[in-house]
């Protein structure tokens, strides 16, 4: 994937690039935020909310000086040892986490008034609460991969329309 190319990367710390992957790159893996590296365009990290992968970038500045060339970088970083520091702020290898052969993750961390109307409508028939509608919202799509803020008003909207206060 070029991502020098893509309009939404952001440079995020010198040599590296946060972006949203394409609908239609690997659309069963719910890790829609990738972490790039800017020059090469090989793939760093992976993250199911963008604020993960913006701190993953920053983590990773702390390793090495990733305005090198990919060469160079990959003959002094330990990719365990980066890998363990990443899952602090949970940032995966890319494509090691896939959600489901077949299933369509693609939209994850993204919504609209539809898809909000329909899983508090679901919701209000089951009867959940607004705990159970958090933690069921937590492991679906689209909800799982947004951003806390955009999480919080989402699930608030949900409970709202379910009646589940």
């Amino acid at each position: 994937m070029d991502i020098s190319t893509l309009d939404q990367a952001t440079e995020t710390v010198p040599g590296l690039v946060v972006f949203r992957l394409a609908p239609d790159h690997k659309p069963h893996n719910p890790q829609r935020w990738r972490i790039g590296h800017k020059a090469s365009g090989l793939a760093i990290a992976d993250a199911m909310q963008r604020e993960n992968a913006l701190k993953g970038a920053e983590l990773l500045a702390t390793i090495t000086d990733w305005t090198q060339d990919a060469d160079t970088i990959k003959a002094v970083v330990d990719p365990a040892d980066m890998f363990a520091k990443l899952s602090i702020v949970w940032c995966i290898q890319p494509g090691t986490e896939p959600l489901a052969p077949g299933a369509d993750a693609s939209r994850n961390g993204t919504y609209t008034t539809a898809d909000i109307e329909a899983e508090a409508a679901e919701f209000k028939a089951e009867g959940y609460n607004a705990l159970e509608i958090l933690i069921a919202m937590s492991h679906r799509v689209p909800w799982m991969g947004l951003d806390t803020e955009d999480f919080n008003e989402a699930h608030n909207e949900i409970v709202r329309l379910a009646e589940a206060a």
